[in-house]
C-alpha cells in the first residue's frame, strides 16, 4: 500500500470539531455537487437494500488550486493532512466502513463494460481524475443515519494548512487558537502560499 498522506479539504468549524472531539465524520453524499457521483452511491444503496450509505473523501495529491477552490473555498477553508496508515488503522475495526481509492472512467468505458455494483461508490468520471481521490464509505443494512462519527487519535493529524485566502493578519491568531485545543499545542499549523509565494515572486524578479 502507498504511504502517501491523505488530505481532507474542509472548513474551520469542521476542523475544530475534529480536533476537539477526536472524530472524523462521514456524511450523506446526496448533497454533493457532482450528481453523477451521488447517483452512483444511491444506486448502490438501493441495489444492496441498505438503509444508509455515508462517505468521506480525501485527496492523495499535493495541494492544487482546484482542491482549494472547489472543496475549501474562501478564507475559512483548511486542509488537514493525515498519516494514511494511522488513519486507516483507526477505522479498520468498523467492519461497515470500506476504504479504497477512486477509479476514474469515461462514458465509453462504462458503455463497454457495465460496472459491478460493489464498485459504484468508488467510480467517478475521468474529468475528475486530477483530484486523485481516496474514499471511506459506510454501508448499513439496519440503521438510517445522516452522519457517522469515528474516533481517531490526534496523532493521525500531521499538519493543518490554512486557506491561501486567509489574511496574514488573521492567520497568526487562528494558529494560536487551534493550538489551545487540548492536545494540539504541538500541532503544525501553516498558511498556504499557493497563490502568493514570496520565493516564487522573487525568482521572477531575476528573469534575464
Amino acid at each position: 500500500m502507498t504511504d502517501l498522506p491523505l488530505r481532507r479539504y474542509t472548513d474551520l468549524p469542521s476542523l475544530i470539531y475534529l480536533l476537539s472531539k477526536r472524530k472524523i465524520t462521514l456524511l450523506n453524499p446526496q448533497s454533493w455537487d457532482d450528481k453523477n457521483d451521488s447517483r452512483y452511491l444511491e444506486i448502490y444503496r438501493k441495489r444492496k437494500n441498505l438503509e444508509s450509505v455515508l462517505a468521506l473523501c480525501f485527496s492523495q495529491s499535493e495541494e492544487t488550486y482546484h482542491h482549494w477552490r472547489v472543496f475549501a473555498p474562501g478564507p475559512a477553508g483548511v486542509c488537514i493532512r493525515f498519516d494514511r496508515a494511522a488513519l486507516l488503522n483507526a477505522v479498520e475495526d468498523n467492519i461497515l466502513v470500506t476504504c479504497r481509492p477512486v477509479k476514474y472512467l469515461t462514458v465509453p468505458d462504462i458503455k463497454k463494460s457495465a460496472p459491478k455494483i460493489a464498485t459504484l461508490p468508488f467510480l467517478k468520471r475521468r474529468a475528475f481524475e486530477p483530484e486523485n481521490e481516496f474514499r471511506m464509505v459506510y454501508a448499513s443494512v439496519g440503521e438510517e443515519m445522516a452522519t457517522l462519527d469515528i474516533d481517531i487519535p490526534l496523532s493521525c493529524v500531521k499538519r493543518v494548512t490554512l486557506s491561501p485566502w486567509m489574511h496574514d493578519a488573521l492567520s497568526a491568531d487562528v494558529k494560536t487558537v487551534l493550538k489551545t485545543i487540548r492536545g494540539c499545542s504541538g500541532l503544525e499549523v501553516v498558511r498556504s502560499t499557493l497563490i502568493s509565494n514570496d520565493q516564487w515572486q522573487k525568482h521572477g524578479e531575476k528573469a534575464v
